[in-house]
């Protein structure tokens, strides 16, 4: 691929992968400020604009994979909400919400796009390849968040369903969990095998939703 196609591909994904990154974190912090958190509202963190979420090593990551992928793959990350689990009546339960939230938000814009894609294949095959593609990134980002390792939100779901005793025991593994992480994503960009068997499964099969799937 050429590096001007490289280019206008990555201009392509780029407003689509922040929209969705932003809706991801907004949602925590809604969440936790619905509960009685209200650390993400003082930070300035309910907002769309996408300057407030981003992370600069995340953003580094986007464009590093990206462009030393060919256009075939990126993996980057927004700047975490903050959370005061303290504040929530019950922080167990809390915390799995607020998990929980960020990728329900992914998995409702997935359904949305599906849905546009339905009502604009037949008229404009851009709007159509556009929604398409929004689809397949969240449903990306909601499988890969919810794989139960710190600091995805499956952890926090998974959490939330222990005993009251077990979770204790669950949230010291959150020191491990960075570990954890870049190992997963370093066996899923040297594997591309596992990605497809795994993610790729689920994008697959999700695909059943749109036209001709």
């Amino acid at each position: 691929m050429s590096i001007e196609s490289l280019l206008i591909r990555f201009g392509t994904v780029l407003p689509v992968l922040l929209i969705s990154l932003v809706l991801h974190e907004l949602a925590h912090g809604w969440v936790a400020d619905r509960l009685g958190d209200p650390t993400a509202r003082q930070a300035g963190r309910l907002t769309l604009n996408p300057l407030s979420h981003l992370d600069l090593w995340g953003t580094v990551a986007l464009v590093v994979t990206f462009v030393g992928s060919g256009g075939g793959f990126l993996f980057g990350w927004a700047k975490p909400v903050p959370i005061s689990p303290w504040l929530f009546r019950d922080p167990q339960r809390g915390m799995m919400l607020v998990g929980a939230a960020g990728p329900a938000s992914n998995i409702l814009l997935a359904l949305l796009s599906a849905a546009l894609v339905w009502l604009t294949c037949g008229w404009s095959l851009f709007l159509a390849e556009m929604f398409v593609l929004t689809f397949v990134l969240n449903v990306v980002l909601a499988t890969l968040n919810l794989v139960p390792v710190p600091p995805l939100d499956g952890s926090r779901v998974v959490g939330g369903l222990l005993p009251r005793g077990v979770y204790e025991w669950w949230l010291s593994l959150d020191r491990y969990g960075n570990f954890v992480f870049t190992g997963l994503i370093l066996i899923l960009i040297a594997m591309p095998g596992a990605f497809h068997a795994t993610i790729g499964a689920v994008v697959e099969w999700s695909f059943r939703l749109l036209p001709g799937g």
